[in-house]
């Protein structure tokens, strides 16, 4: 059965999709079989694994809006050993779609019982905003992963963050959890990334994941190509970064 998280931030520009991509790709390469869902309407982690979002015929909309079924809508192996879920534009729609569904919060998860027997990890790359399909990807989750970038205002919106998932926790899933903070974008070469570091863990009381996502030009440049960063750069900081994160997720598995 497969372990759920939600790769959600309220901030956006913090690295959600990066993280979304990546680790959904560094888990595949440690053997492990992996969905990703790309929850967000710029279909940026769709993109970021060269499918051309605006020729996809079924995606999580039409899934959404009972238009396509979850089998239907599935590209498998975008690189091996990864499924994904694709978005595009369309997604923005589905809130007026679904405004008068009864139990729409449910619709994600009721998609996904078909198929979580069939992997290791299901990710799902949410908007940075709190809507109808970041609630529906909560409620489908047993984990929330939160990339935090490393800059002043990191805790800014994380309070919120953590507020939501008591509020679905409370209301619609009660095992929700946060599965840990990862922090992005990471410059050894300053001060202020290792404060931001130091004063988040002095701060929270969630688990926060021992590697840090170096910030990288090669991991900014992969996405253009429709790659993954172990694909596109293998011996890269950024896809070393990756392979740690992946192998600290699966140690949690069971968490």
């Amino acid at each position: 059965m497969a372990k759920v998280i939600a790769i959600a931030n309220q901030k956006g520009g913090v690295g959600k999709t990066t993280t979304s991509i990546n680790l959904a790709a560094a888990l595949a390469a440690e053997g492990q079989k992996v969905l990703l869902i790309d929850v967000d309407p710029q279909g940026n982690a769709t993109s970021g694994f060269g499918v051309d979002k605006n020729e996809a015929e079924n995606t999580v909309y039409e899934m959404m809006i009972g238009e396509a079924t979850v089998q239907e809508c599935l590209i498998k192996d975008v690189v091996e050993n990864v499924a994904l879920l694709p978005a595009n534009v369309n997604l923005a729609a589905v809130e007026i779609e679904l405004i008068d569904v009864e139990k729409n919060q449910y619709i994600l998860k009721r998609e996904l019982d078909y198929i979580k027997d069939q992997y290791d990890f299901i990710l799902m790359d949410c908007p940075p905003s709190l809507s109808i399909l970041t609630i529906n990807a909560m409620t489908a989750a047993d984990k929330v992963l939160v990339p935090i970038q490393c800059e002043f205002y990191a805790l800014e919106g994380l309070s919120q963050l953590i507020h939501t998932v008591n509020l679905v926790r409370d209301r619609l899933n009660e095992n929700l959890d946060i599965e840990g903070v990862v922090f992005t974008m990471y410059d050894s070469r300053t001060n202020l990334s290792q404060q931001v570091v130091e004063n988040v863990k002095e701060n929270l009381s969630q688990h926060v994941f021992e590697t840090v996502i170096p910030r990288s030009v090669r991991l900014a440049e992969a996405p253009s190509y429709g790659q993954p960063i172990n694909v596109y750069d293998a011996k890269s900081t950024g896809a070393e970064a990756y392979r740690n994160l992946a192998k600290e997720i699966i140690q949690r598995k069971d968490v």
